[in-house]
């Protein structure tokens, strides 16, 4: 079943529900009401006969008929019986057919509404005791057909089943509208899905007007509203944008990935080609050649650990409690052991450097930094660090060549460098601030570089303090 025949569907049988409870409730509610009322009216006039009889005792049976027929109701009878269901007197009444009601000898008083069985007509019946001239204590029975409450109750109902037909029609009527309110928004959605799945052309929906017709003019656009729906078409756009952004990164990514593995493989396959041929002839090309493939065989071996360093920062998530400047710290020693020629000053200032993440990927971030800071540049590295309340600083500045401001926004994209030529001698991939940008933005942090050509370069970390990821 679709979902518009579910809507309908629902919203018509509840309505139903609605209307048949409402309208039963009111149906007996309004036949309560009008039935005590005919007793209430019934019962005043037995009264009324009662005290006429207690003070005709001594008048003749004659005169006693005509005081019954003048409590006599228009459509019921009066009739007066002993213990043993006998009439004392002739019944009164206009219609011979309600003489058939039921006899019933009572002390008390009693009053009740029946059903003739034979008619189906409803009666109205009020039952008095009486003490009789004899001394004996009589029963007065006095009903009365309610023939206009039967008739109104019939006109009710009339009333009732066409105001349900009044209410349900328009309540179907409104649900197929709503129905398509809701769902033309939702077909459009998943038609739009299926072209992008089927053109890969990343389509979007257009959010700011609706269309009327299946041909669309600019003169019947009309503002939408800021509902769900609109929300909905909203965050819809804003995932195609991502997947996009996201398919175009990967192409990118395969499309660089791919190049930079292609150039070092045919410089190793140039070189053994050239072994083969010429090796045998000529040793000295040996060394040449073995060195050549060493060097190209550590360029993609270096290439391929940082694109699986890419691939484990999407997938590690343990963090916990890290001192930033331990970290640093730590880094910065094993640079010095590294390069020993090289000289690496690091000033910190007093504060709380405590974070929260992974200690594994936080480690990358200043061990990037200052590698890059020492590949491209010959003088000494400077390394600070410095916080306020809720941020720690950490500043890696070189004095090389310096990084030109068109370059400034692409050098965390990956795979770009700067200069090619200069990037192949140091053997750099063009990933290294790309893995550190991801590191950092991960762990809430922000990375930001300042640069002069010819200047050197000062890359900024700054990082949350006190993170929690729970």
């Amino acid at each position: 079943m679709t979902l518009r025949k579910k809507i309908i569907l629902f919203s018509s049988v509840f309505m139903f529900l609605v209307i048949v409870i409402s309208h039963t409730a009111i149906y007996f509610l309004f036949y309560r009401t009008a039935s005590s009322g005919e007793i209430d009216q019934l019962s005043v006039q037995a009264d009324a006969l009662v005290e006429g009889l207690a003070r005709s005792n001594s008048i003749s049976e004659e005169a006693r008929s005509d005081l019954l027929s003048a409590y006599l109701p228009a459509n019921g009878m009066i009739r007066i019986i002993d213990e043993t269901g006998a009439d004392i007197i002739p019944i009164q009444t206009k219609s011979q057919q309600y003489q058939n009601l039921e006899k019933n000898y009572t002390a008390s008083e009693t009053s009740r509404i029946v059903q003739d069985n034979d008619t189906g007509s409803n009666f109205a019946i009020i039952e008095k005791p009486v003490i009789w001239e004899n001394g004996d204590i009589v029963t007065v029975q006095v009903a009365n057909e309610l023939v206009y409450l039967d008739e109104t109750m019939e006109t009710l109902t009339y009333v009732l089943f066409f105001s349900s037909a009044v209410i349900l029609i328009p309540t179907i009527i409104a649900s197929i509208a709503l129905s398509r309110f809701l769902l033309t928004p939702i077909q459009k959605l998943k038609d739009t899905m299926r072209r992008n799945i089927h053109n890969k052309n990343w389509q979007k929906i257009d959010v700011e007007s609706r269309f009327k017709g299946e041909n669309w003019q600019k003169s019947n656009v009309e503002k939408r509203s800021k509902d769900e729906i609109y929300e909905m078409e909203i965050t819809f756009n804003e995932m195609i944008d991502s997947l996009k952004e996201n398919f175009e990164k990967q192409e990118a990514f395969v499309s660089n990935a791919s190049h930079e593995l292609k150039t070092p493989i045919q410089i190793i396959k140039s070189y053994a080609q050239l072994i083969e041929r010429q090796g045998k002839k000529r040793p000295e090309l040996l060394d040449e050649s073995v060195g050549a493939i060493d060097s190209e065989a550590d360029r993609m071996q270096n290439l391929v650990e940082q694109l699986l360093l890419l691939a484990k920062h999407k997938s590690e998530n343990k963090k916990q409690g890290v001192n930033i400047q331990e970290v640093v710290e730590q880094v910065i020693q094993t640079f010095q052991k590294a390069y020993p020629e090289r000289r690496i000053q690091f000033d910190i200032e007093e504060g709380n450097y405590e974070t929260f993440g992974n200690i594994d990927q936080l480690k990358q971030i200043p061990y990037i930094l200052i590698e890059n800071a020492l590949k491209y540049s010959e003088g000494d590295v400077l390394v600070s660090m410095y916080s306020d309340v809720k941020k720690s600083f950490i500043r890696f500045k070189d004095f090389g060549e310096g990084i030109a401001s068109e370059d400034q926004e692409k050098i965390f994209d990956r795979f770009y460098r700067v200069d090619r030529a200069r990037n192949r001698e140091t053997g750099g991939t063009g990933l290294g601030l790309a893995i550190a940008k991801e590191i950092i933005e991960a762990h809430g942090g922000e990375i930001t570089v300042e640069s002069e050509v010819g200047q050197g370069s000062t890359f900024i970390w700054q990082i949350q303090k006190n993170i929690s990821n729970k």
